[in-house]
């Protein structure tokens, strides 16, 4: 039996998801109207309606979050609108907030999001037992650690490939909350993880100054691709519901020739929707918004994963500088353009940057010199030939379809099936009269019946009965063309057949018995929950203390003293540090401490 193989997409919008799909996506997540983890990103249901209808075309899903903790008083509301997504034809309700499971739901499957850090075997196995579909995987696993998951479930496992990274394990962080009471379990994360903070030890000595010590590189696990599959995921997810249409079609149509690659060197393994996508340009990662790529801790704790340095967008890098004139420079690259944004690094270690006001063969003139000399390592970061392409329709799906062509007694009947097997046909009465020139004839008919413009089809096959047929008026074949296709498209979404799944309640152990703020619980559904599975809520969600001071507010496999080469396990330094570490932001304090057992870094807020 084949195994068919997800890429799930990001969608800002309709018109971004939509590009999604052309550029080769299975399925897409958006934002419900309201309540989803990016408030921002939330679309109408005109908008939903569209897309859904658009996606199923390619026998491709469409996935809405409703993935934020709830008051009591918004559950009516979050339920309004569950069902109506449901009715429009969703295909799955991503959510956070097990209060929901609480109501009167429809059949509607459920993926458990990232949000409630699906990172070991026991939270998976309850997750699937009391009825989730699918579950969204923390995104600090390792391979081993997904594979352990693999083998004692059999719900869906997704995985996010590509994208921004968290620092904190998602759904436990309080940061935002606790900073600017912005809560990103709410939506509405204000991201301090991206600000700068200044590094003391205990004695108040400085350790690193003003630097962005909490943001990530991006995640991009695009070459880990057959490790994920061998460990047993099957849908593939790159973030970016914040991002635009240029992001997602550059990076959706990479991951479709990566997975497209490892699909057509093993036979067991299929796509989940239908169509082949074809590219006006080259995709490229690199080429797009990017904080330098990490792969995370999917093969452990090997690499540096922060970008201390900037938590800006750094590119492609394009080269080294090799000479300087009074205003202009020179480097071993010539596909730069006027209009192109590049950056680099300054001796201390800041991000500057400056436009290519023009090129002029081998002298490129920057609008700013200050700081640049020979030997600078310069990064692109606003590539201008791409955006162009991008700008622009950038890319074509079609679906695959054979054609049936037959002349006799006066009739005209061509036939059409498509790649999944669905099949349509037209019939018309025509007067033909024999050809003077058979041949082109035949090749008329060819030429017209193949040219499927715009529509979402390519003619893979083509017979023509009989070996001569008469002569038929171009009309006439860009009619039954038309209409056939036509009638294939109403076929294919009427034979579309979503998964529906009916919640039955059950009462199936969760694996904590005491559950503190970290549960997320907001409201006394999501209380119910819980306890009617065993466990006790010690202490309502973050969001509703008083005084958070004390409070652990992230808790992150990231760990400052591995980045800083400080680790007493992993790192050859010596250097000692007299703990406990703080960082301020000049306005906020918070205190490190180290789970080394356990490889973990918590963040506890001191001062407010």
């Amino acid at each position: 039996m084949d195994t068919s193989l997800e890429l799930l997409a990001p969608a800002g919008n309709a018109e971004i998801g939509m590009a999604a799909i052309d550029h080769g996506a299975d399925a897409v997540y958006i934002g419900a109207p309201k309540f989803s983890a990016r408030a921002d990103a939330g679309v109408s249901v005109e908008d939903l309606a569209r897309l859904i209808q658009y996606a199923h075309l390619y026998y491709a899903r469409v996935y809405v979050a409703l993935n934020t903790i709830l008051t009591d008083q918004e559950l009516p509301e979050a339920l309004e609108i569950i069902r109506e997504v449901f009715q429009l034809g969703a295909d799955a309700l991503i959510l956070q907030d097990m209060g929901l499971l609480e109501l009167d739901l429809p059949p509607i499957p459920l993926i458990a999001s990232t949000q409630m850090h699906n990172n070991t075997p026991e939270r998976v196995q309850f997750l699937e037992a009391v009825g989730f579909k699918r579950v969204i995987l923390a995104r600090e696993l390792s391979l081993d650690e997904i594979a352990a998951i693999r083998q004692q479930t059999r719900i869906e496992l997704e995985s996010f490939v590509h994208g921004a990274l968290c620092v904190s394990y998602s759904g436990q962080c309080y940061m935002s909350q606790a900073a600017t009471g912005r809560s990103g379990n709410r939506g509405v994360c204000a991201q301090p993880c991206r600000s700068r903070y200044t590094l003391t030890d205990a004695d108040g000595k400085v350790i690193r100054q003003q630097k962005f010590l909490l943001s990530l590189k991006d995640l991009n696990l695009m070459n880990a691709i057959p490790d994920l599959i061998a460990a047993g995921v099957t849908s593939f997810k790159i973030e970016g519901r914040y991002k635009g249409i240029d992001y997602v079609k550059n990076v959706t149509a990479a991951h479709r020739q990566a997975i497209d690659q490892f699909i057509s060197g093993h036979l067991d393994y299929r796509r989940s929707s239908s169509g082949v996508s074809t590219f006006a340009f080259s995709p490229d990662p690199d080429r797009t918004f990017n904080r330098g790529y990490t792969q995370y801790f999917i093969s452990g704790r090997r690499e540096k994963v922060a970008s201390i340095d900037t938590q800006k967008s750094i590119g492609q890098h394009v080269g080294v500088i090799t000479g300087m004139g009074k205003n202009y420079f020179q480097m071993n690259r010539y596909d730069l353009q006027n209009g192109d944004g590049l950056c680099f690094f300054t001796k201390q270690n800041d991000l500057a940057g400056f436009r290519v006001d023009r090129v002029e063969k081998e002298k490129i003139y920057p609008n700013n010199m200050k700081g640049l000399e020979i030997g600078t390592p310069l990064y692109r970061n606003h590539d201008m030939a791409l955006i162009r392409i991008l700008k622009k329709s950038s890319a074509r799906r079609r679906i695959a379809v054979e054609m049936a062509f037959t002349q006799e007694d006066g009739l005209i009947r061509l036939a059409v099936r498509d790649e999944d097997g669905n099949q349509a046909e037209t019939l018309i009465k025509v007067l033909f009269e024999p050809p003077r020139d058979p041949s082109r004839a035949r090749e008329q008919i060819e030429t017209h019946l193949s040219s499927t413009g715009n529509t979402p089809y390519r003619v893979a096959g083509l017979t023509i009965h009989p070996e001569q047929p008469g002569f038929l008026p171009v009309s006439t074949l860009n009619g039954i063309r038309r209409d056939v296709l036509e009638a294939l498209t109403r076929i294919r979404l009427e034979k579309y057949r979503r998964q529906t799944i009916l919640l039955t309640s059950n009462d199936a152990p969760y694996p904590e018995k005491k559950l503190d703020f970290r549960a997320n619980v907001l409201n006394e559904h999501a209380r119910r929950f819980y306890e009617r599975h065993g466990a006790e809520i010690t202490e309502p969600a973050f969001e509703t203390l008083s005084d958070t001071a004390g409070k652990m507010v992230m808790t992150t496999r990231y760990c400052i003293r591995h980045q800083l080469d400080l680790c007493p396990k992993y790192s050859r330094s010596r250097r000692p540090l007299k703990e406990p570490l703080r960082i301020n932001d000049g306005n906020h304090t918070y205190r490190f401490e180290f789970d080394c057992r356990q490889c973990r870094m918590l963040v506890v807020l001191e001062r407010n």
